[in-house]
């Protein structure tokens, strides 16, 4: 059974104070508090208890499901999402659930399909839209998808990520104008994400002195190190490439630069024929929103950029749906180098000159991330691109069984769990790796994903609740002493 991390423990030592011939002791209390874990992991505990009761709860699902998302921890939110779509296949919010996994693993098309099976279903257009835009940019719909984020800022104009997603989107189609303009706003509320936007915005438009000395004034010299090489290829990738790499951090393979791919064509073409029907323009009485586009012109000498590409996915483990429920994620093939996410490494950014350096203490931690550096120009075209070298922790599968904040416990917990479960884990021996606030208790590693699967099986008729976890190139995985 998955466990809640332990919140807090008070321990009692008692200390033996006997005399001759006296026969006391005295007890002393002294509390041991472990800190509580972040809000999405509690959450996710929750969650996971109301499981433990009733497996086959759609909400409790649907409900771990988001935690899952929220701890960025995407096979186990599209394992959920999957056994909630087999209780009930048509919920809206198993497609909405889904299409958020589909997105952020980027694969757009799937998502499309699964926020338009959300919408048709009732959920509300200010929780998907801005979601729905985003995909229509990794497709290289950035006309249509502009539309849709000036929806969602219609119906929501506090919607801060639809207006940087937009802003964006209006640097991606050449148009510098509007993508300041959008910004402006939350530049003067000094939003550290709008900051890393507008830092992403100039290097798509070309602007890389000024997008290099941004980042390298304000980040940590290592990691300003890792993330420039990337912001100098922004102009080299294609419209969906940039979107991926903006708004998602997910970088192309070195190979897949400006390269097309064609299956997102068909996509593209959908919503090309489903944006002649909708009707154009802004709703009836609706306000203007501010720093939002009212219209979406063709910018004037905008570059000729491929409409669709390759979009790198991170590992995402294929759930089992029911036949007439959404399609699964299939597993992407390990990248070259792993995707760079910068979230909100980002200090702050003003119109005027550039701050002095300061780094906060809240800065994003990406020294895991290792990166291949990119030469300023590519190799010829006869030159057969070098293999990558093997990670030192290539991905393994493992089955977890546990989380907890305090790893030191989980030589206990296993003891426990390892007890209770009897010969399926016999064979097999505890392992940890870090999971947003808390960690993980793997058992592991195992041959394959059936034989995972099969022992999750096993562990669950025998009330060990469990799943398969994929670990990606690079995560080191310890062993629980």
């Amino acid at each position: 059974m998955l466990r809640a991390p332990v919140l807090t423990a008070v321990g009692v030592v008692l200390l033996g104070g006997a005399s001759s011939g006296a026969a006391s002791q005295e007890m002393i209390a002294q509390p041991v508090v472990q800190p509580l874990p972040a809000p999405e992991v509690q959450r996710l505990n929750r969650a996971l208890v109301s499981l433990a009761k009733t497996p086959r709860d759609r909400d409790a699902l649907i409900e771990a499901g988001k935690a899952s998302l929220g701890v960025e921890d995407l096979e186990a939110a599209i394992g959920f999402f999957g056994r909630a779509a087999e209780v009930d296949p048509g919920h809206p919010a198993v497609a909405q659930g889904l299409g958020s996994v589909y997105l952020r693993a980027g694969r757009a098309g799937e998502a499309l399909l699964q926020f338009d099976r959300a919408l048709s279903g009732g959920v509300d257009e200010r929780n998907v839209l801005s979601d729905r835009a985003l995909s229509l940019d990794l497709v290289g719909e950035q006309v249509v998808a502009q539309a849709a984020y000036t929806r969602a800022l219609g119906l929501d104009p506090a919607n801060d990520e639809a207006r940087r997603r937009l802003a964006i989107s209006f640097a991606i189609s050449g148009n510098r104008a509007r993508f300041e303009e959008t910004l402006r706003p939350l530049l003067d509320q000094r939003d550290t994400a709008a900051q890393r936007s507008r830092a992403f915005g100039l290097a798509i438009l070309g602007d890389g002195d000024r997008a290099t000395a941004i980042v390298e004034q304000i980040m940590p010299r290592d990691l300003a190190t890792r993330l420039v090489p990337y912001l100098g290829y922004m102009p080299r990738l294609t419209r969906p490439q940039q979107a991926a790499a903006a708004n998602l951090g997910i970088f192309p393979r070195a190979a897949d630069v400006g390269r097309e791919d064609p299956r997102l064509a068909r996509f593209a073409a959908e919503e090309r024929a489903d944006s002649r029907l909708a009707p154009s323009g802004p709703p009836l009485n609706a306000r203007p929103v501010p720093g939002a586009a009212t219209s979406v012109p063709a910018a004037a000498g905008a570059p000729a950029t491929p409409r669709v590409a390759t979009v790198t996915p991170v590992n995402v483990t294929t759930a089992t749906a029911a036949a007439s429920g959404p399609p699964s994620v299939p597993a992407a093939p390990p990248p070259s180098a792993a995707p760079l996410r910068v979230a909100d490494a980002f200090a702050d950014l003003v119109t005027a000159p550039l701050p002095d350096a300061r780094v906060s203490g809240d800065a994003v931690d990406i020294s895991r991330i290792t990166v291949k550096r990119e030469l300023p120009t590519p190799p010829p075209a006869t030159t057969k691109p070098k293999e990558p070298p093997k990670p030192v922790h290539p991905s393994r599968v493992w089955v977890q069984v546990a989380t907890g904040k305090n790893v030191k416990a989980f030589g206990f917990d296993w003891r426990r769990i390892s007890k209770d479960a009897g010969a399926p884990l016999a064979k097999l021996n505890p392992h940890t790796t870090p999971w947003g606030e808390a960690n993980r208790l793997l058992a592991g590693p195992v041959d394959s994903r059936e034989t995972a699967q099969a022992l999750v099986r096993e562990l669950k008729a025998k009330g060990v609740d469990s799943f398969l976890y994929v670990s990606p190139d690079g995560e080191e995985i310890q062993a629980v002493k």
